[in-house]
């Protein structure tokens, strides 16, 4: 009997090493994640027999925590706007990525297959922007048409510090016949109008309630927001400026060292797949990065889709806006919002 305890002690041991499940731990944006697990995190972890952490928060917030924890990564793996990865990617943390296990990767569209450079970071999904408006109230056909005197008092502004703040003033920026990245022009021309508009929003979800309410008749847009103006009974329109549309793609890394590759490698090579993009993409959570991708006419409304678009989006480089940010940053805060 005095040999029972070790024994059992030793089974539990063997049972426990058995059983327990690898463990991939990813860092997302908070959005549609109830969507996300029903459409990628739970089939996958039924193929993988693992378990997914997953980690949410804004930008800052979850590249602090990749930064902080580098000599001993506890993310695996984050999906990011292009150009805070090249941040990251420019600081050493990101694992150069091996695309030969990434069996879809000759499906991507050409822009999502090396973004950064050196194989740090892979695009999944893109995303244009636009001018969203009232066609019963104003026509917007360029850029600038977001300070012309019929929006003055009515009309709203992305903040600089959130995704669609460059953007926007890219956009101005040429359609105001203005050169160069550094924007002081264009962050000029908006001080000049800062009284004439209604607010500086920093979520889309803000905007769309002061929209809603007609306080606001016209804004610059991401099409991943767009389904909330889409289906409203008021007449909201996207618009087609004669300078184009804009847009970003977000793209999918690795931290370096992390232990934990292959596992990562599986779960990015699953979403990268025709099947997983398809799968977001009718549930209208992502546009695909995938050209394999194919949706009804009523599905891609809702995206940014297709070969045509994608390829004609006006962007700003990731190192434009990583190089230039904190210039612009300080312009803004010292002519616009004082």
């Amino acid at each position: 009997m005095k040999y029972l305890l070790p024994v059992c002690a030793g089974l539990m041991l063997a049972s426990t090493s058995t059983f327990a499940k690898d463990k991939l731990t990813i860092s997302v944006y908070s959005f549609a994640q109830d969507a996300y697990k029903e459409a990628l995190y739970d089939p996958f972890e039924e193929i993988c027999d693992c378990d997914l952490v997953i980690e949410t928060g804004n930008s800052v917030e979850r590249m602090a925590k990749i930064e902080a924890n580098a000599a001993k990564p506890v993310i695996d793996m984050a999906v990011i706007s292009s150009h805070d990865a090249l941040a990251l990617a420019r600081k050493g943390l990101l694992q150069t990525l091996d695309t030969s296990k990434l069996s879809s990767f000759n499906d991507l569209y050409e822009a999502a297959k090396n973004p950064l450079g050196d194989n740090t970071a892979v695009g999944y999904t893109f995303y244009a922007s636009s001018i969203v408006y009232r066609s019963d109230l104003v026509d917007i056909k360029s850029w600038a048409d977001l300070l012309k005197p019929e929006v003055a008092g009515r009309v709203s502004l992305p903040n600089i510090t959130g995704t669609q703040g460059p953007l926007t003033l890219h956009m101005l920026n040429q359609a105001l016949g203005h050169k160069g990245i550094d924007f002081t022009k264009t962050i000029d021309a908006v001080a000049e109008n800062a009284d004439n508009i209604v607010t500086f929003y920093s979520r889309s979800s803000e905007l769309a309630q002061l929209m809603q309410q007609e306080e606001v008749i016209a804004a610059p847009l991401g099409r991943f927001a767009w389904s909330r103006f889409s289906g409203s009974d008021l007449p909201f329109k996207w618009a087609e400026p004669a300078e184009g549309q804009t847009g970003g793609m977000n793209v999918m890394l690795m931290t370096k060292g992390n232990g934990n590759e292959e596992l990562a490698y599986k779960f990015m090579d699953y979403w990268l797949s025709t099947e997983v993009q398809t799968r977001i993409a009718m549930a209208k959570i992502d546009s695909p990065a995938n050209m394999k991708v194919e949706v009804p006419a009523d599905v891609a409304d809702s995206l940014t889709y297709g070969a045509e678009l994608i390829n004609s989006l006006n962007m700003i480089s990731p190192a434009d806006i990583i190089d230039n940010r904190d210039a612009w940053v300080e312009q803004w805060n010292n002519k616009v919002i004082k």
